[in-house]
Parts: structure tokens; sequence; C-alpha cells
């Protein structure tokens, strides 16, 4: 029988030829998602064309019919209400006694009385149809080629992406629709041709990077009317750094990032728009995939990541409330996009290195040779011999080495218009630079978009990390500064002393960390998991209600070891620590959408509540007495201790927000929040929260002539507030502790004073900006704001006598106000060579206006330290929160080489003083740690498949105080201590006459210059090269393999600063040896480790 090809009628194929052969029979098509697919029909006196019609329509079906077998104009009534597309058919067919079957997509129809052989032809027929559709994806402005473009056969899972030259080739039916996407363009649909075809796709103008993630939701950057910046994954590609709060650093304008320290998988730590409290934290709030996780980022793994949202004002934060105050930043993971399941593998290896940054250290002959300089020779001891120049033993060569690092992630992401998902698995591990140091860690995400119905779409997420320190790092203090370079660990044979203060060592009082070492460590294993059931029901194409319901849990098993053999383990002979902390957090928000467009009108709101709640438990105990060797508790003999704590608190809230904007010109955004904590008493449980903010798209003004090279102006301004909670959970509450200090008799002490009137700290902020592009190359930003802290919660001290150490009030009020800017420009863009540079800066000024019972100074002793430092801060109104308040520093007298401070006569006259207990009297503001300015600058420079790119980070101004120095640049008050060399433009007093910057050295230094002045206040000004990366793509496809990418980076390179310190980008509170890096205090840190990585990337 003759054969002929299927004839087109809209999506239909009518087919002139016999119909046979068909892979399935009648009946076992319930199994395909013609049986799951709902619809609804009413129609009267209707034909079997445009019922076909309308199912084609809604769910992007194909019919194949032969021209013979089937009216297609026949009449039919039919009323069938929310009914599978299978059961419709069946009744529409019922009369021509015609069955149907679904092969690939083309549902067949065909009479049921068709024999086999007929169907048997049918079957090679339709698959004839398959055919191989090629063709190459361009650039519709530059024609250039699209590389890594989507090409989907709609309505299925079938399809693939464009290679290098943006060509492509699928198997397809015949005549089948082509869906092409691409980030940035518009989704473009063709038909498919047997001929090669160029398929031209167009930039999306209006969207192209303009959707960003803020507060409950998305919204396109043009009708933004709050002060936000967004880093995207490709920023984030060659990131080095293992925490995400590092990838920050230099990135946005207004975001302070204090460096973590060089230890493996230290977090830095992140001030938005300067410190708006002096008690409370400074941190910003994080959101992950929509759920509020705290105040730090836990343990992200940075190549899960998508985009980071970082917002600032009142306008973008005011709908988080309570938890808002120091801004938010909203992190979005990876989702599966529409397509062929795409495999990322990436590997990157490399070692790390400390630097010792300004601070050289003496050897043996150097350390001689100053010691026999002193003034006071006679007071040497008798062991200052000529041979000590001779011996040198290199402390910092012995405790560093060459780390080694590296980093392996594998994700799968890919699916279905019904399912999309995304899975990665990551390994990181890192030897610290400092030797005896271990960091590992484990990563698990598994994302999933699943719509279920045309109605409900579901999508849990899950996530899993686990990391494991190893603890027998080498004394950071003794290797970089305190130990003689004249003594050694090791006897004449190379062996290890087996001594803990070893007897022949010059410096007695020195203690050998490397015997205690051979036994002694901590292990920390942490486990954090959180899961996600989130959904979304569509109720109208205008209003949806979402809900994000997560659990999150951590449990930190810790473990510390000190054997009876070692110094530690000895009083106690033996002494093992375990220790359990577990914590929950229960996280909920139900939320109603809505977003409608009325002509030129356009509102979107939401409307939710919210439930947060945190509890923590923690379980210690200790054991001593053991046989050596033994690190498990049930080999102990003596319990030594057990204790235990449980703590516990929840948010609720109730928020309200609504955009509007009329045609795009004008918008207006109001925001609303009321939140109820647990820390405050009834009377002050709820606070209430606000911002309201408009802006003016003034290029799409009718009247704005300068369209052509202006593509966005707009004018924003906003007004709100957020607010702060204490750090104490229970200040409302008089807290007891158990004790056993009074004769030994257990009995109940106050610990804590209640203040049942404590309220919220708010924060008011007012600011105006401007967004600008212009040329389509510059890129503006620029932002003022004025923000005012109300009700400052701080502990206030209170006598000793009551056996309590403070109180929190309600204290004053702090004022923040500066100016941020952000630049960036495409030099060369479109062709072989691409440059584009960027840079930020951030300036905040911080002052106290108002402190509690109008007084009028808070010394914080100190400067909140653990050292006894003799050097405080200060809180007093019109200053910084971060203020130096001490003895100033007046020179070197050029006659005596006594150190000289200033103070103040009878007649409160400035005068000097070689007398420092004498100027310690008059003890003034200093100077604050705040710097001037801060920000960062990057350029991106590729040539082909060759890329370069660079991140700088800098600040400018503010001050450190280097307690290190006042050990080891000493004037001789320290003699058991190694001592730093003088810079180059430091020169010491020698004799009568000289200009000098220090003092004569005496052994001993009765003259007290080395205690606490702003003699060792430096400046911590710096610029810093934060990373580098050199990066070369593969010109050409291999078999299964879409993208190849190698790369060198390299983190911390150089810094240019004057400090005289190892960096002056102090740790942040990486343990307890190093927190006074938080507040400014240069005490034995930790420095950043420069690192270098070779990485190379693959795509399937």
């Amino acid at each position: 029988m003759e054969m002929n090809y299927f004839k087109k009628t809209g999506k239909m194929m009518v087919a002139a030829c016999m119909l046979a052969g068909l892979p399935f029979i009648p009946g076992t098509v319930s199994a395909s998602e013609l049986q799951t697919q709902m619809m609804s029909v009413q129609m009267e006196s209707t034909t079997l064309k445009e019922l076909f019609d309308l199912i084609e329509e809604k769910f992007n079906y194909t019919f194949l019919i032969r021209n013979n077998d089937i009216n297609l104009n026949e009449r039919i009534s039919i009323d069938m209400s929310n009914r599978s597309v299978e059961e419709i058919l069946t009744t529409a067919l019922k009369n021509q006694h015609a069955d149907f079957v679904v092969n690939n997509n083309p549902i067949v129809v065909y009479k049921s009385s068709s024999n086999p052989n007929e169907l048997r032809n049918t079957e090679r027929m339709v698959a004839q149809q398959t055919i191989t559709i090629s063709g190459t994806i361009v650039d519709a402005v530059t024609g250039e080629p699209v590389i890594g473009a989507n090409v989907l056969v709609k309505g299925t899972t079938n399809g693939t992406s464009t290679d290098f030259d943006g060509k492509f080739s699928l198997e397809a039916p015949a005549g089948a629709t082509l869906v092409v996407s691409y980030i940035g363009y518009v989704n473009h649909e063709v038909k498919a041709t047997s001929a090669p075809m160029t398929i031209r796709i167009k930039e999306d103008t209006q969207n192209l990077e303009e959707v960003v993630v803020v507060g409950y939701g998305v919204q396109k950057k043009e009708s933004l009317t709050g002060a936000m910046q967004v880093v995207s994954n490709e920023k984030l590609l060659d990131a080095t750094s293992p925490t995400v709060e590092n990838l920050l650093s230099g990135k946005a304008p207004g975001v302070q990032v204090t460096s973590g320290g060089g230890q493996p998988g230290a977090a830095g730590k992140v001030v938005i728009r300067g410190k708006s409290t002096v008690n409370g934290s400074t941190d910003p709030l994080w959101i992950v995939d929509g759920v509020i996780v705290g105040t730090d980022a836990g343990s992200l793994n940075p190549a899960d990541i998508e985009s980071m949202s970082i917002l600032k004002d009142a306008a973008s934060t005011a709908i988080y409330g309570s938890q808002g105050a120091n801004g938010v930043i909203v992190v979005t993971t990876k989702k599966g996009k529409i397509g062929k399941a795409t495999i990322n593998a990436s590997v990157k290896m490399g070692v790390n290195q400390l630097h010792r940054g300004n601070m050289n250290m003496m050897n043996g002959e150097e350390l001689y040779d100053y010691y026999k300089s002193f003034a006071n020779q006679d007071a040497l001891p008798s062991y200052f011999t000529e041979d000590l120049r001779n011996r040198n033993f290199d402390w910092w060569k012995e405790g560093t080495h060459l780390g080694f690092a590296q980093d392996y992630n594998v994700s799968v992401s890919g699916g279905s218009e019904k399912i999309k998902t995304y899975t990665s698995v990551g390994y990181y591990n890192e030897d610290g630079a400092v030797k005896g140091y271990d960091y590992k860690r484990y990563n698990l995400r598994f994302n999933v978009d699943y719509q279920a119905t045309d109605w409900l779409t579901i999508k849990p997420k899950v996530w899993a990390t686990r990391s494991d320190v190893m603890d027998q790092q080498q004394d950071l203090g003794a290797i970089m500064y305190v130990n003689f370079p004249w003594d050694s660990p090791y006897d004449e044979n190379g062996d290890l002393i087996q001594q803990y203060r070893p007897t022949d060592w010059v410096n007695s009082d020195a203690t050998n960390y490397l015997y205690d070492l051979q036994w002694n460590y901590e292990k920390k294993t942490s486990y954090e998991f959180m899961g996600n059931f989130d959904f979304d029901i569509k109720f109208t194409d205008w209003l949806t209600f979402a809900s994000v319901n997560s659990y999150k849990y951590n449990n930190i098993l810790f473990k510390g070891y000190n054997d009876p053999r070692s110094k530690a383990g000895e009083a106690d002979n033996g002494l093992l620590q375990d220790k359990t902390t577990t914590s929950y957090r229960v996280y909920s928000n139900q939320l109603l959408r809505f977003n409608k467009v009325f002509d030129k009108h356009s509102i979107n709101a939401i409307l939710a509540y919210e439930w947060n709640s945190y509890t923590r438990e923690i379980k210690d105990q200790t054991a001593a007495s053991f046989a050596p060797g033994f690190s498990v508790a049930d080999v102990a003999t003596t319990p030594k201790t057990i204790k235990g704590s449980q703590e516990e608190w929840a948010v609720q809230s109730y928020l309200f927000n609504a955009n509007y904007a009329y045609d795009n010109r004008y918008l207006l955004s109001f925001s609303f929040r009321r939140d109820g904590a647990s820390n405050f008493g009834e009377d002050a449980k709820y606070g209430n929260f606000f911002s309201v903010s408009g802006g003016w798209n003034i290029h799409q003004e009718e009247f704005f002539k300068a369209k052509d090279w202006v593509q966005q102006l707009k004018l924003r301004a906003s007004y709100g507030s957020v607010g702060n909670r204490p750090t104490e959970l229970y200040s409302q509450y008089t807290l007891y502790a158990m004790s056993t200090g009074y004769n030994g008799d257990p009995g109940a002490v106050i610990a804590q004073k209640e203040n049942k009137n404590l309220t919220w700290e708010k924060t008011y902020t007012a600011g105006v900006g401007i967004d600008a592009i212009l040329f389509d190359r510059l890129t503006i930003n620029l932002d003022y704001y004025n923000k005012k802290t109300t009700d400052l919660l701080y502990k206030v001290p209170l006598p000793g006598v009551t056996g309590i150490t403070g109180i929190y009030r309600n204290v004053g009020s702090v004022k923040n106000n500066g100016f941020e800017v952000s630049l960036g420009v495409d030099i060369l863009k479109g062709g072989d060579w691409n440059w584009s540079v960027a840079a930020n800066l951030g300036l905040n000024r911080n002052k106290i206006t108002e402190l509690y019972g109008g007084k009028s100074e808070i010394i914080t002793a100190n400067a909140g330290t653990s050292y006894y430092i003799y050097m405080d801060k200060i809180l007093t109104p019109g200053q910084d929160v971060d203020t130096w308040y001490g003895t100033e520093w007046a020179g070197v007298d050029p006659q005596t080489g006594a150190p000289l401070w200033y103070t103040t006569n009878e007649k409160g006259e400035r005068i000097t003083t070689s007398d420092y207990s004498e100027a310690s009297k008059h003890q003034t503001i200093l100077g604050k740690l705040s710097p001037d300015f801060y920000g960062g600058f990057s350029t991106n420079l590729s040539w082909k498949n060759i890329d370069l790119s660079a991140v700088f980070g800098y600040s400018v101004g503010g001050e450190i105080y280097n307690y290190d120095r006042s050990m080891y640049d000493s004037d001789g008050a320290y003699v058991n201590y190694n001592q730093m060399n003088l810079r180059d433009d430091w020169n010491r007093w020698e004799k009568p006459g000289d200009i000098a910057t220090h003092p004569k050295a005496e052994y001993g230094n009765k003259s007290q210059s080395s205690k606490g002045s702003s003699r060792y206040l430096e400046d911590a000004s710096y610029l810093r090269l934060r990373s580098l990366t050199l990066g070369y793509t593969l010109p050409w496809k291999i078999q299964y393999v879409d993208n190849v990418r190698l790369s060198f980076s390299g983190e911390n390179l150089f810094v240019l600063s004057g400090f005289s310190g190892v960096d002056p980008e102090l740790p942040a509170e990486v343990g307890s040896q190093y927190k006074a890096g938080s507040v400014g205090v240069a005490i034995s840190p930790y420095p950043q480790a420069r690192k270098f990585m070779f990485g190379l990337n693959v795509t399937f």
C-alpha cells in the first residue's frame, strides 16, 4: 500500500498512510502521563479537531491521525470536570470506534479495527519521522556563537547543549519544536528542520542580571528601592577558601570582612555599615534558601552557591525586623535546570605557606649583640657568653611547613519541566601551615523542584556536612616570638630532649612544647544537617501560598587528651575531657504571595507568619588518673568533673511587605514586621519594625532624551527600623548557680539579676541612592546613609560586693553615617578580547551620642581582652565605639635616652615626663580602631580561551594596638623572650644628642618604656592581593565532555602595609588565644597563609 508523509494541520499531523505496529496496545496507555494530567472540558456541538487543538495547546502534545480513519469534523458534546486526558479522549472517540496510544510525544489515533500488520507498518513509519537536527546558536546582534546554550525538544527531556563553536546536534521527531535557553537571553522557540539551522537569540535587555534574591522572594533589580549588592556564582568559581564569609572580602561596598586568619577552616568576621552596638553581636543575619540559619553561614560549600545578596539598608532589612540590625546576607544554592543531566567535576590541589609579615625576629648573633648593647652590662646573667653568637636554632622552620590543600567537588544537575534536581558531594582537606593542625570537611547537598501538578510544586532540600579537626599544633607564640634561638629542643644526636623545661637551655623558664606534643592532642568532629520541606500552592496566576519548613541539627564532639607523661597532664596523672554540644533549630514560614499587573500598575505583596526556635545542650565530663596512651574514660580511675547545661530561645513573627510600580517608572515599597522574642520580659516581649521606600526610574520617562547612552538612571530613598536582641538568653530572669564555694557546702548563689524592663535595641536608618548604567558599559551605584541606634544593650558593671558582674540595661545611642560607591566598567567586550574592571569603597563614621544615666564615659579595661595590656577603650559621647584610651607617648629624650610621655601639670598645661606612673594618671583619647574607608577592586581580562582575574582588598586609617611589640620590642623588659629587629626607619638611642625612635635598652628596663601607650598604636592601613587566577578553557570538544578548564590560583600573595607586626588584618576570634584580634589587639595572631592551587574543572 502506498505510504505518504504526515500532513500537518496546526500542531496536528494527519497521516495518509496505513497505521500499523505501535509499541503499545490499547489499555497500556494508562501508564502514561495522559492518566495523571487533569483538565475540565465543557464543549457543546464542537468538532474533534477543536478538542484536539485544546489538548495540544494545554499539554504540548501532537496528534497523529490517518486521513480516512477519523472524521475530525464530527460534532460532539462533552462535559467533564477535572478528568484525565485519557478519560476525555476515550469518551470523545467512542462514537468513531477509535483508539489512541502515545509514541514518545505524539498521540497516535487509529481505528480499533486496524489489523496487526497495519499497526507494525505504522510503527516503522512513525520511527522514520525521527530525524537528526543540527545547527548553530549565535548572538542575534554580534553573531558570536553562544557556548553552553541549552537546546531542548519542547515537552520532553530530550536535549543537548552547544559546544565551543555554538554547535549542537540531537535526534527529534520531524516538526518538533526546539526551545533554546541561555542565561541573559530571551528563551527562543523554533520549529526543527532537517537542514542545518542557524538560530539567533537575543539578549534579555529587561532581565539580564536583573532578577535578584531579596527578603522572602525575588525582584527585578530595576524595581528595587533598597541598597543591596549581589555576589554572583561567577565571582566564586575559582575560590580557594573553604568558608563563605571570606569570599565576600573586597567584593561589596560597605562590607568589611576581618580575616579568620591562616588556620584552616577559620571563617572571617563580617561587619556591614559599621558597628551599631557596643555590647551586642555585630554579625549579619544569614539566610540560606529562604531559611534563617543565624549569625554564621555554617559549613556551606562555596561550590554549591548560586548567588549571595547583601542587604544593607532599612528598605531591604526591615522585613527581618529584630534580626536585621547588622545587615542580612541571603544565600541561594544551585538548582537543577531543564535539559539533559550535566555532570560537573572539579579538583583543586595546592599548598599553603605562612609568612612573617614585617615582624622579623632576631637570630642568635643578633640577639646576643642586642643584649650586649644594654646600658647596664653588669646586670647581665653569667650565661651570656660569646659562644651564644654561634648558636642559632630556627624555631620558625621547626614549627612551619608547606601545608597541603585539596578540594574535590562533583555535582549532577538537570531535569524536565516536571522535575529538576541538583546533587553535589564535596571533600576539602587542608594541612595547616603551622605543623600539627589538620582540617577535613565532607559536604552533601540534594535540591529538588518537583512540579507535582499545575498548582503544586514541592521543593525538598537536604544539606549535610561533617568536619574533622585534629589539633596537635605547634605553639605559635613560641615558634614565632618567644623561644631563644640559642635553645634547641633536640640533643646533639638529633633526638627530642625528654624534658618539658630542659635544664641546659639558656632560658630555663622556657618550655619545650614539642615534649607534650608527643602525646597530647585536641580533636573536634562536627556534624551539621539541614532538611527542608518546602512547597508552593498556586491558587491563581496572581496568588500563591509558599511554605518553608526546616530542621537543622548540629552535633560537636570535642575530645582533649593530656597524657600523664606530659607536663600538662602531670598534676592529674593524665587528664581527658569529653564534651558534646548538640543544638537543634526549627524554622517555619507560611507565606501568601500576591503578584498582579493592572494595565500600567504592578503590585506584589506578601503576608507571612514565621517561627524560629533554637535549643542547645552541652554535656561535659573530665576524668583523671589513667595509664599512658589510653585516651578513653573507661580506664580512668578518678572522675573529675561532670557538667551540663541546656538553653533555648524562640522568636515568632508576623510580617507584611508590599511593592508598587507604576509603568516601571515610579516605585513604592512598604514593610512591617512584629517580632516576639523569649529574651525579654512580658511587657517588652514584642517589637515593631517597619520601612518605607521609593524609587524613580528616570530613564523610563518620555522626556528623558539621553536614552541612547543612559540605559538606567534610578533615584532611591528609604527610611525604616530594625532591631537587635541581647546575647544573653534570660536577661529578664534572676538566675542562680549551684556552688560549693562556701566552706565546701553546696548552695545556690545569685548569678544574674533580672531586668524585666529590658527592651529591643532599635536602629533607624535613612538613606538615598543612585543607580546608573551608561554607554552600556559603565555601572555606577552610589549610596548615602544615616542610621541611629537607640536603647543600646549593654552589660552595666555592678559593684563586686554584689557577687554579680553586671546587669543588662538599655544605656544610650550610637550613630553611623556613611557613603558607598561601586563602579564597574566593561572596557572591552564582544570580541576576542574582553576586559572589565570593578571597584568599591565604603566610608563609615561612627559615634556614640548618649550613655545611660547621663554618664560621660565608660572605660573598658584592657580594651576588653583577658590580657593586662595597659591600654583601654572608652565609650564616650562624640567618639567612635572603638576608641583607644590610654597614656600618650611623647618619644625619646635626646639627652638621656629616657622614654617620654605626655601629662598635665597643675595649671592644666600639656607637658612631658619620663615617669610612667605619673603619665598614666592623665590618660587621654588616642585614636580609633575603625578604618576611615575600605573596599576592594578587581579586574577580569580574557583573550579567546585564556582568562586572568585579580581581586584586591584595602583599608585606610584606623589603629591597631600591637601588644606583641610591647613584649618583643621591649627595650630590655622581657629578657626571657626573643626580640624583633628594628625596622629600617627605626633607630635606638646610644648617646646624648641622638634623635631616636627607641629609648636606650637596659636589662630589666626600669624606665618602663614598654608599658602600654600610644607608642604601640600603629596604622592599620593595608593593600592586599586577595586572589589571582589564570585560567585556560580548552578550545575543542572531547567525546562526552562539554567543557574543560585549567586554572592556577593564588591567595594572599602580598600585602603592603606599614604595620610592624605579622598582619594588619587581625584574625577574628579564632579560638581563645587569638580573640584579642576582634577588638584590634595583636596578640600572637595566626597570620593569613599564602595559598597556591592548581585547578581542573570538567563538565560532561
